[in-house]
């Protein structure tokens, strides 16, 4: 029993040091944010935000802007609206959105918190470059009359590809008529040189039976004896 009586002892005093670590534990009080760097066109919009960690306790902020030249505080207005909202009992999640952007809003965003105390805490910073190409949203509006010009260009197409397509299966026509006429001039060829071929030979024959004819009418000639006498 001694060494069940010391192991319960130990047991019991591991769970009142977990428990005392654990509620001992205090909130630690810090601005969290993202270091980031954001691309945005001229004439569109932005949204930063970053988490406060107050742990229940008071506390006022402000978003501030640097440039190389000057600090400034974002005010609330028609273009810049930031709001809060929580996140848990010691966690609160703050919002800048800026509608419009323009050149003036180009710089480095951090969000500056006041304690309760007096100290002061920032965020990390967050860089915005503004540039010169506007932002452009289609809206609902646009999108139906890009279809609808689509769907009445449809037609319109198709009948022009038929009109085409008709036109070039009506081309080969004159090269059956061109090919016609080769044949003619072929035949009418064949038929000129038979006809040359046919005259030449009747001239061959005529002059044959011209020389026959004249063989035929020329004398023959009479046989000349002559007699030798020795004296």
């Amino acid at each position: 029993f001694p060494d069940m009586y010391a192991f319960t002892l130990r047991v019991i005093s591991c769970l009142c040091i977990f428990q005392g670590g654990v509620f001992s534990e205090e909130c630690s009080y810090g601005v969290f944010g993202k270091r980031e760097t954001f691309l945005v066109p001229a004439g569109g919009s932005l949204s930063l935000f970053c988490v406060v960690q107050h742990c229940g306790g008071n506390w006022t902020g402000n978003w501030k802007r640097q440039n190389l030249t000057t600090s400034t505080t974002v005010e609330n207005s028609a273009r810049h609206r930031f709001t809060i909202g929580p996140v848990s009992a010691n966690q609160s999640k703050l919002h800048l959105k800026i509608l419009s952007v323009r050149e003036s809003d180009e710089g480095f965003y951090t969000w500056n918190v006041k304690w309760s105390d007096g100290s002061h805490d920032v965020s990390h910073w967050m860089q915005v470059n503004v540039t010169k190409g506007v932002a452009f949203e289609r809206k609902p509006l646009h999108r139906v009359l890009v279809c609808t010009g689509a769907f009445l260009c449809l037609p319109v197409i198709l009948g022009l590809a038929r009109c085409l397509s008709s036109e070039v299966k009506q081309q080969p026509h004159p090269r059956i008529e061109s090919v016609c006429g080769v044949f003619d001039l072929v035949e009418v060829s064949h038929s000129f040189i038979s006809s040359y071929m046919l005259q030449l030979l009747y001239a061959d024959i005529s002059q044959d039976a011209l020389r026959n004819q004249k063989a035929q009418r020329e004398p023959v000639e009479p046989t000349v004896y002559s007699t030798v006498r020795f004296f």
